[in-house]
């Protein structure tokens, strides 16, 4: 996973704290969006796919593992007690010159970074109190595990080349077509 991509397409990096709105701003932008200008990928995760929220393929442990040591992720990491791959298709289709648009991790950062130089991060930030809020309507997280979510939000802001502060706090149509504004700028 050390090897620098040399891309055609632009990878869009979509991070942000539990709670943010990634995937709803996401799944919103799919609907808005030109489909032969933007391809949306899918994250595996080792998290049950009934749990709730974001969409995703579900993944056991034991699997994860061997696709990671198989090589077949183009990007893997871990967060919040869960794995999360990205499977190496994400490269086929940048060398087609897909523009893709994937929830990342602000842990993964770094290593996407590595691999794909000219990534583009869109860091979705969220007042505190809004971000507490959501937590507990999605009722996914314990007190302590909100908290913790908190904690990490509030703690940890990117400063790097390629990024885009985009705060999400108006009623959700309004940011979805901001957030689509948003992908068509920096593609």
């Amino acid at each position: 996973m050390t090897e620098k991509f040399s891309k055609v397409g632009t990878l869009i990096f979509v991070v942000g704290p539990s709670g943010s709105g990634k995937d709803t701003l996401i799944n919103g932008a799919k609907d808005l969006v030109r489909k032969e200008k933007f391809t949306f990928i899918t994250r595996e995760i080792t998290r049950s796919a009934d749990a709730g929220g974001e969409d995703h393929i579900e993944i056991t442990r034991r699997d994860f593992d061997r696709k990671v040591k198989a090589g077949e992720y183009a990007l893997h990491w871990q967060a919040n007690g869960h794995c999360y791959g990205i499977n190496k298709e994400l490269n086929q289709l940048l060398s087609a010159g897909k523009n893709i648009v994937l929830n990342g991790s602000r842990a993964a950062v770094s290593t996407a970074r590595e691999v794909y130089p000219q990534l583009q991060i869109v860091q979705i930030n969220v007042p505190v109190e809004i971000l507490r809020k959501r937590l507990k309507e999605r009722k996914r997280e314990t007190e302590q595990e909100i908290e913790s979510r908190l904690s990490r939000a509030t703690e940890w802001r990117l400063e790097e080349e390629g990024l885009h502060h985009f705060t999400n706090d108006q009623p959700i149509e309004v940011s979805i077509k901001s957030f689509v504004s948003l992908l068509n700028r920096i593609s």
